[in-house]
C-alpha cells in the first residue's frame, strides 16, 4: 500500500484547509485510514479516523467539531477539511493505513503504512 497526502500549507488562525490521502496498491476491502500529525518538539498523536466500509468515525478531543474526516471509496481518497485552525493545529500531518477495517485505532503501532507527510502551519 502507497499513500500520498497532499493539500498543507501556511494559513491565518481562523482559515481552513483540506488534506488528501490516495492510496493506491494492494489495499483490500475493509481497512481504516487515519490522520496524525506532529508538532515541533511533541510525539506524534492521532487525530482523526474512518473505517472505510461503514465511514464510522473518530477524532482527537482538540479537533471536534472543526476537523471532518471523509472518504471517497471510488477515488480511494481519504480527505481531513479543517476549519477554524488554530495556531496549535500547527504540525506535520500524516495519514496511515490498518487493515483493522472495523476498529479505528489511536496507537500509531496499529498503523502499518504512511504517507510522506505534509506540513500546516498556522499563524496567529
Amino acid at each position: 500500500v502507497q499513500l500520498q497526502a497532499s493539500g498543507g500549507g501556511l494559513v491565518q488562525a481562523g482559515d481552513s484547509l483540506r488534506l488528501s490521502c490516495a492510496a493506491s496498491g494492494r489495499t483490500s476491502s475493509s481497512y481504516v485510514m487515519g490522520w496524525f500529525r506532529q508538532a515541533p518538539g511533541k510525539e506524534r498523536e492521532f487525530v482523526a479516523g474512518i473505517t472505510w466500509i461503514s465511514g464510522d468515525t473518530a477524532y482527537v478531543d482538540s479537533v471536534k467539531g472543526r476537523f471532518t474526516i471523509a472518504r471517497d471509496m471510488a477515488k480511494k481518497v481519504a480527505t481531513l477539511q479543517m476549519n477554524s485552525l488554530k495556531p496549535e493545529d500547527t504540525a506535520v500531518y500524516y495519514c496511515a493505513f490498518s487493515y483493522s477495517g472495523k476498529y479505528i485505532a489511536r496507537d500509531e503501532s496499529r498503523y502499518g503504512h504512511w504517507g510522506q507527510g505534509t506540513l500546516v502551519t498556522v499563524s496567529s
